[in-house]
């Protein structure tokens, strides 16, 4: 079952600290307590291991306003805020933090003409609490007012006692925490206020109430308080603090997951060999476009040496030149030294396209003999070997002439002649 630790600390190092665990399917509190100081902290790094932490801090701390800012650009109207505050503000703005929020104003009609709602504090005050917990080894991933964790009350305010402070909510984006010692002071603000509203509405003193979660101080008779069932504050708090979506822990302090020293070593090895995908990918893109760029060079070759052989040919394309070859051998029928040229030509050339390292150096045809004679050279013996044996899988003879190394080539050559016309001239010579 899903637990929250909640954890409610001081303005001061010294000040006391409240913490109460709950379950967030029953809301059934689970433990509770109160440690001396921050230092102590440290006593609860166990029950923060697998529980959510949420830290409410006192709101005698910041400032919570609602603006009406004339612009349409939340970026814009976030850089324009501190200096909207900054005669409002007992600090200079430039040490101070401003954490923004996103309310639903139909609960409150005070604040439905604002469009900004910004709490700010010192950003030292931020960084000290914020080490509390790096010192506790604590994961706290949301950090609220303690004030917005109390129930909302239309038309009057709640109140709860928390040791020597009385946490006040006054509305959606509206509350303070005092000390004892302000209460009088506070209460007749609160009571002038009512009575300054008479004028608009005679009933709303009778309306304006405050629902008190435990007994206030007895100087508050001439307020409208309602007594509530009175509760554990921290367990008060816990009840509305898991809906509340503000969190203080935004922009420069948000919280950033730590990562285990096994997924930080995977995630190091995982991009080291994605590194080496990714260049070894480069290194295959690169040779194929080389490849590419050879073939282009090549088919433009094949091209041009057609077209100087058929120059009357107008559209040559290299995936028809087999076709259109084959079409212009049949079309001379087969006879004529030209057609017996050709048509053994047509069974030669794949050998060559298969053995590209042989190089013809001449090319000559004897129509009587119906025999090609091929002088070639290449870097080596055994392309020549190779050669002669693309040739024998056709029905072509072959035979291979004297060979000589010239240096860093090897010259040879080849007889080929037509098989099929020898057992033809056989046959006819028998009968």
């Amino acid at each position: 079952m899903a637990e929250t630790l909640y954890i409610r600390i001081g303005s001061q190092a010294q000040d006391a600290i409240h913490w109460l665990i709950k379950t967030n399917a029953n809301d059934e509190i689970i433990a509770s307590g109160e440690l001396r100081n921050s230092t102590e902290l440290k006593q609860l790094t166990e029950k923060a291991e697998h529980r959510s932490v949420i830290t409410l801090v006192p709101s005698c701390d910041l400032v919570l306003k609602s603006l009406s800012v004339p612009s349409k650009s939340t970026r814009a109207m976030r850089l324009a805020v501190p200096y909207m505050l900054e005669d409002e503000l007992a600090q200079d703005v430039d040490q101070l933090f401003f954490a923004y929020a996103d309310i639903d104003k139909q609960f409150d009609e005070a604040v439905k003409d604002k469009n900004c709602f910004v709490a700010a504090l010192d950003r030292t005050l931020m960084q000290q609490w914020l080490q509390w917990f790096i010192d506790a080894d604590i994961s706290c991933k949301k950090m609220l007012p303690d004030v917005l964790a109390l129930p909302l009350v239309k038309n009057g305010c709640s109140a709860i006692v928390l040791e020597e402070q009385i946490l006040i909510r006054q509305g959606v984006w509206q509350g303070i925490t005092i000390d004892f010692s302000a209460w009088p002071v506070i209460s007749r603000q609160l009571i002038n206020s009512v009575i300054s509203s008479e004028k608009e509405d005679q009933n709303q003193q009778e309306r304006f109430s405050i629902h008190a979660y435990s007994a206030l101080p007895s100087d508050s008779k001439e307020l409208n308080i309602t007594a509530m069932p009175e509760e554990l504050p921290l367990a008060l708090l816990a009840q509305h603090a898991q809906q509340q979506p503000f969190n203080l822990m935004q922009g420069e302090f948000q919280y950033k997951e730590k990562r285990s020293p096994v997924r930080a070593n995977w995630l190091w090895a995982a991009g080291i060999a994605v590194f080496a995908l990714l260049f070894n990918i480069g290194i295959k893109g690169s040779h194929l476009m080389q490849l590419n760029a050879q073939q282009d060079l090549i088919n433009k070759e094949i091209i041009q040496n057609y077209k100087r052989v058929f120059p009357n040919s107008k559209k040559v394309r290299i995936n028809t030149i087999k076709s259109q070859l084959k079409r212009k051998i049949s079309a001379a029928g087969g006879e004529g030294e030209q057609a017996g040229f050709l048509a053994m030509l047509s069974k030669v050339l794949p050998a060559f396209s298969a053995v590209p390292e042989l190089k013809p150096e001449s090319l000559k045809f004897d129509g009587k003999r119906q025999e090609i004679r091929i002088q070639a050279v290449a870097s080596d013996y055994q392309y020549f070997d190779t050669f002669k044996s693309e040739i024998e899988k056709t029905d072509l003879g072959v035979e291979q002439g004297a060979q000589s190394s010239q240096g860093e080539q090897v010259s040879g050559s080849f007889s080929i002649s037509d098989r099929s016309n020898g057992k033809r001239n056989a046959r006819g010579g028998k009968s």
